[in-house]
């Protein structure tokens, strides 16, 4: 008797084929439902319906139509078990050698503008998720097969073994099946949860693709793969690489990092510097060869080896810029093609375009053992109309501006973070020191004689005034801090005797 395979798909891409191949080249009697029976139908080939199969028509539109014995009798037989053999043959089950299926396009669904909660429930497949575990669960005994990809290896396996697979092969189609259904239960979870409730869910899965592997981690020793979320290409996988080498684990971190600072900024040409992800340079100008210039220059020691992110895309003017010395990585909304023509000059500098920089994680995960850690991303967005003035001296509109660059900025420097900036440029930045003191010195240090009459943003309040009167002593002239300390009063009081401005935003930005 010709063995039986079931083919039930979503995704249809290469089913024709491969049941072909079945049919003509392997002796297979196909059964099918639906769409795909009507595929393979139109292509010539000979098929059975389920419902004629089963003897049961498809009932509720099409909600049940596999969820039936004789179809899930016949993909979990042990055929080394006599009592299951027997019950196959007591019913009229016949055993089923292969199972084709991918499930509804759920995640597709759920990004389309619009769509609303009972268009995205109606995509959560039930039949599908059954027979794939069910499957998967009897490798020993058929081959299941949930992705075209694997269409062409199952083939190729039954010519090299005289029309069936082995063992190995069908442990890896397996874990493939378990794994798709455990992202897709993921994506309807994660779903549902931001439709259901506000908090943070009970149960939290995180769940990806591999889309390649990177030659290692932050260090040699470090294996390290790169992984998409969900079936749409988003972030940093949706980006075009023009050119260069391919991107490592650290590259791809600090570009997240870049790309976090350049969304704070959508009105004016803007660019950032990162090393080691955290901002070496910012700024902003009235064209992007202007503020690459400015954020380069902010700290040109450190900007050598760094990933640059621009907010506009590459022209022919900031492109010869970049070409003048040695960085990483960089990436911008598009890039010109003469632009193009002058970076291949660096054929090994990495340049991508993603065309949304402003788009990023909703929450953010942190490994501890024995867990993990999960908060809401901080993608607040500045409101200086809920800051407080609280020095006798009033900022100009000029230094309100200024204000609000550097506390976009400080927000993305890791903690103790001091950032001084003037002219919509970062001239120093102190970066996770274990107190504060110690970053405002080193933003200071690095500012020079720059810091006369510019701004300092602290990310956390100043719990002394020490710190005030050190940037004061240096030349600056206004401050923005969050608040919050119980001795706010003092550091309030030494900028009215220094004749300083000083703005809490009630507002705390730690980032570790």
């Amino acid at each position: 008797m010709a063995r039986l395979a079931l083919l039930s798909v979503s995704n249809k891409i290469g089913i024709v084929d491969l049941a072909r191949c079945l049919v003509e080249e392997f002796d297979f009697e196909l059964i099918s439902s639906g769409g795909t029976a009507q595929i393979l139908k139109d292509g010539g080939l000979p098929v059975t319906k389920v419902a004629d199969y089963t003897g049961s028509p498809e009932i509720l539109g099409g909600r049940v139509k596999t969820l039936h014995p004789r179809i899930h009798g016949g993909i979990l037989a042990r055929r080394d078990v006599s009592e299951d053999l027997t019950d196959l043959e007591n019913n009229q089950i016949r055993p089923i050698d292969l199972v084709v299926v991918n499930l509804y396009p759920f995640e597709e669904t759920i990004t389309k503008p619009g769509v609303t909660l009972s268009e995205a429930v109606e995509q959560i497949d039930i039949g599908g998720p059954a027979m794939l575990r069910a499957a998967s669960k009897n490798f020993t005994h058929l081959t299941m097969l949930c992705d075209p990809a694997y269409y062409g290896e199952y083939l190729q396996e039954l010519r090299q073994n005289k029309g069936t697979t082995s063992l190995q092969f069908r442990q890896k189609c397996a874990l493939k099946g378990f794994s798709h259904t455990a992202s897709y239960d993921q994506a309807i979870a994660a779903y549902l949860s931001k439709e259901f409730q506000d908090t943070l869910p009970q149960q939290y899965h995180l769940s990806g693709g591999q889309l390649q592997s990177l030659r290692y981690g932050e260090n040699p020793h470090q294996p390290a793969a790169w992984y998409q979320t969900g079936t749409t290409t988003t972030g940093w996988a949706a980006a075009t690489k023009l050119q260069g080498k391919e991107l490592s684990y650290n590259n791809l971190v600090d570009l997240e990092a870049a790309r976090s600072i350049i969304a704070e900024f959508t009105d004016t040409p803007a660019a950032t510097v990162i090393k080691h992800t955290n901002p070496c340079g910012v700024a902003v100008g009235s064209t992007l060869v202007e503020a690459y210039q400015k954020a380069f220059n902010a700290d040109s020691v450190s900007a050598f080896g760094g990933i640059v992110a621009l907010n506009r895309p590459i022209d022919a003017a900031t492109a010869q810029e970049l070409t003048k010395t040695f960085l990483e990585c960089v990436v911008a909304p598009g890039c010109e093609t003469q632009a193009q023509e002058i970076l291949a000059a660096k054929s090994k500098l990495r340049i991508l375009t993603l065309a949304d920089l402003t788009t990023g994680p909703k929450e953010t995960v942190k490994a501890i053992a024995g867990g993990f850690l999960l908060q809401a991303a901080d993608d607040l967005m500045a409101d200086t109309s809920k800051w407080q003035v609280v020095t006798e001296r009033q900022p100009t509109f000029e230094e309100l501006a200024e204000l609000l660059f550097a506390w976009r900025v400080c927000k993305h420097v890791k903690s103790n973070a001091i950032v001084i900036t003037n002219h919509g440029t970062t001239l120093g930045v102190g970066a996770g020191q274990m107190n504060r003191v110690g970053s405002v010195k080193i933003a200071l240090e690095q500012a020079g004689t720059k810091a006369q009459g510019a701004i300092l943003a602290s990310d956390g309040f100043f719990p002394f005034d020490d710190s005030v009167k050190t940037a004061a002593d240096a030349g600056i002239t206004a401050i923005v801090q969050p608040g919050g300390s119980l001795r706010d009063q003092d550091s309030i009081k030494a900028a009215n005797q220094l004749g300083l401005v000083m703005v809490l935003t009630g507002v705390r930005h730690f980032l570790h």
